[in-house]
């Protein structure tokens, strides 16, 4: 790979125009004591061929170390967009920074502790494969990979960098749309007053001043939606004692309102069908971590000629740079946690942490519609407990009470927004199955009921979350089901979304699946990106009109 590996700005909701990328190579080593004795390239995780290692078994633990020379500030930032799972953080010596969770930033102010040159990082990422309570989602816990589960990844996968910061700072600003009213609410930590201004297409549209939370009339409503994607930027200034700015930060926000009510799925005041695409969010050569921006891009760029406008992120919380594309091109986002595969109270504990950190970062990209904090009962044995289920639900309605949320997607829901079914039956089941509410809840479509004892169904929208999954035959791999060629897929396909958006409850879908992945070969597209069949055949069956 020639130049510096993923040089763009790693967080687009909340960008600084001074940074200093840190991925490259860096010294590498595995085992409990601080060895380096090989190179690897940063963000590329061990396990991927991208990062010049391609180690399949790298070890529970391993370690990054690298030098650098800081920019002239005040204060001094450094980030981590993610590592997995536990990492530790020294800087020339000193221990700055712990954290858990493999999907979630953290950063570490390291004013004190480095110079202007010749300062050491060193890191420790601690992983171990065989335990199985760690949130791993769809990383085998066994070196080779095999049916629906893939290659893990151990340590940094997301970019590492640098944030010169003056003495005072805006530390985050969250803003929050009112499509009815046409205005924002805004809440800005930061040391003093701060001045926000909203624009739209180069114009000014509302401005606020003040401390802590206010709000903003915009002069001009434009709705965000998958067609019409628009976005608004805004500028936000740490005021110092002569009206100047000693601190900017700039983001973007986009004006739209989801609602589930009436059995149906609305957005911006209206009925809508979401036609998703599951997306697992693994890359050639890099697993977890795209090569370049760009194939972050064409990916929803691809499923949106295919005629989808959304997906469904499965099992893993998604680097925001594809966050910011879904943003920008007009893309619906359910997301979703990466779950453990064996409960205990550490299980539990270490996911709703992590859900909370991974809520708290996307929950102002307007693209983000719906959050899954559980897939099918991940882990959770034959009696799923109800009390986190609900606890999961409350809590992601408490850190973010503007958009529908599952209890559990797939099955065993106990209160959910949406009532969400995975279903891999033929198109033939599908038809039988979803003619009416009764048939599409009744027991024995499904591993599992589609409510826990003591919950049912109460009007949300039936949304088919899970189907489909067929694969080539011949192609060597797993599939759900088999069709014999590309005309054979093309009818399957037509005839399994014919099913659903017959006359019935069903008010969307989520087919399985965009790509391949490594084993997994039921994808629209191989897992390098070439299509199985050509976007524009799929797209008039995608947008099939739901009869009533």
């Amino acid at each position: 790979m020639r130049g510096l590996p993923r040089p763009e700005y790693p967080r687009p909701s909340f960008r600084r125009s001074s940074w200093v990328n840190l991925n490259g190579e860096w010294e590498f080593g595995a085992g409990d004591s601080e060895v380096f004795d090989r190179r690897i390239l940063v963000p590329f995780c061990p396990q991927s061929s991208l990062s010049g290692l391609a180690e399949p078994e790298p070890g529970d633990v391993v370690w990054y170390r690298r030098r650098f020379d800081a920019p002239d500030a005040a204060r001094l930032m450094l980030h981590f967009g993610a590592v997995d799972y536990r990492a530790t953080v020294w800087v020339n010596g000193e221990e700055v920074a712990r954290h858990e969770g493999g999907h979630t930033p953290f950063s570490a102010d390291i004013s004190r502790f480095a110079g202007r040159a010749g300062n050491t990082v060193v890191v420790r990422a601690e992983d171990p494969l065989q335990d199985m309570t760690i949130p791993r989602g769809k990383q085998f816990w066994k070196p080779e990979s095999e049916g629906i589960f893939y290659t893990a990844t151990t340590g940094i996968w997301q970019t590492v960098w640098l944030e010169p910061l003056p003495e005072r700072s805006i530390q985050s600003l969250r803003v929050r749309p009112d499509l009815d009213a046409a205005a924002i609410e805004l809440e800005a930590a930061a040391d003093g007053e701060v001045e926000v201004v909203a624009s739209f297409d180069g114009a000014v549209v509302g401005r606020w001043r003040g401390t802590g939370a206010g709000r903003i009339a915009l002069e001009r409503a434009m709705p965000w939606s998958p067609d019409t994607p628009h976005l608004y930027q805004i500028e936000a200034s740490l005021l110092d004692a002569k009206g100047g700015a000693s601190d900017q930060v700039t983001s973007y926000f986009g004006l739209r309102k989801v609602e589930t009510r009436d059995g149906r799925f609305w957005l911006n005041g209206e009925p809508y069908i979401q036609r998703l695409v599951l997306d697992q969010g693994y890359f050639p050569g890099g697993l977890l971590t795209a090569a370049t921006d760009s194939e972050l891009r064409r990916d929803i760029e691809v499923a949106k000629a295919m005629g989808f406008n959304g997906a469904r992120k499965h099992q893993k919380v998604e680097d925001p740079r594809w966050l910011y594309w879904a943003d920008t091109l007009g893309f619906l986002v359910w997301g979703e946690m990466a779950n453990f595969h064996v409960d205990s109270p550490d299980a539990e504990r270490r996911l709703i942490n992590e859900w909370q950190q991974a809520v708290v970062r996307d929950r102002d990209h307007p693209s983000v519609v719906a959050w899954v904090p559980m897939n099918e009962s991940f882990g959770l044995g034959p009696e799923p407990p109800v009390e986190l289920l609900n606890r999961l639900y409350a809590l992601t309605h408490e850190l973010d009470p503007t958009r529908p949320a599952m209890s559990n997607d797939g099955w065993d829901h106990t209160t959910s927004d949406l009532c969400t079914l995975h279903d891999y039956g033929s198109a033939e089941d599908l038809a039988r199955r979803y003619r009416n509410l009764g048939t599409a809840l009744a027991d024995g479509a499904r591993p599992h009921p589609a409510y826990l004892p003591g919950y049912a169904h109460h009007g949300e929208p039936i949304v088919v979350s899970e189907f489909g999954g067929v694969a080539l035959s011949g192609s060597g791999g797993f599939g759900w089901s088999e069709a014999s060629g590309g005309e054979a897929l093309l009818m399957t396909y037509r005839e399994m979304v014919e099913a659903l958006m017959a006359p019935g409850p069903v008010e969307g879908f989520c087919y399985t699946q965009l790509t391949d992945v490594e084993q997994e070969r039921n994808g629209l597209l191989t897992f390098e990106r070439r299509p199985k069949l050509e976007p524009e055949l799929l797209q008039p069956i995608t947008q099939m009109e739901k009869k009533r």
